[in-house]
């Protein structure tokens, strides 16, 4: 039996292309990507968001998940990397591509499903947890594998990552996306 890997999808490779365009060399991997989709689709109705939208290839993997009553709300810091997002997205009223700080997403908030690739992540982690809808699930990226527990980085205990996988209002766990990296995924209790 012959196997092939899963197609990407069409505003993902439009995404790749825009990002390199751009120099930016910060886009989520196709692994994470495909985890993003597949969190996207878990909420057909839900309200997603990400930090760090990037040239949009995080976006365009979420979409890729979105079902036709949800909605996507990214923000971006760098205003020529958010209009090329907004760009990609221009034709689809469910997604919006906010320029600025990633706070700005709070007034939409709360959310069924944040990536939280940029702001907040290392900054604000509380309010980060706060924004999420109870069930909601929040998927965090760019981690390096730890076998020890409590999880180390740079040989130092990982207190970032600590924080999220030991949160009283998380059930959290770390997955690989590859043998190199890994992603913090945690679901807000009800």
């Amino acid at each position: 039996m012959t196997s092939t890997a899963p197609a990407v999808p069409v505003r993902v490779s439009a995404a790749e292309r825009a990002a390199a365009a751009a120099g930016f060399k910060l886009s989520c991997t196709p692994e994470v990507g495909r985890l993003l989709s597949v969190a996207a689709a878990a909420k057909p109705n839900g309200t997603i968001a990400e930090s760090g939208t990037g040239c949009g290839v995080g976006t365009a993997w979420l979409h890729s998940g979105l079902g036709s009553a949800a909605r996507l709300v990214t923000a971006e810091r760098d205003e020529e990397l958010a209009r090329a997002a907004a760009d990609l997205f221009a034709d689809d009223e469910r997604v919006q591509v906010l320029p600025g700080d990633w706070r700005l997403l709070e007034r939409h908030a709360p959310f069924d499903v944040f990536f939280c690739d940029g702001g907040g992540k290392r900054d604000a982690q509380q309010q980060v947890v706060d924004l999420l809808a109870p069930g909601g699930i929040l998927v965090l990226d760019d981690f390096t594998p730890s076998p020890e527990w409590p999880p180390r980085f740079a040989g130092e205990i990982d207190e970032l990552r600590l924080f999220y996988l030991t949160h009283p209002d998380l059930r959290a766990t770390e997955i690989l996306t590859t043998p190199t990296t890994s992603a913090v995924v945690a679901v807000r209790r009800e």
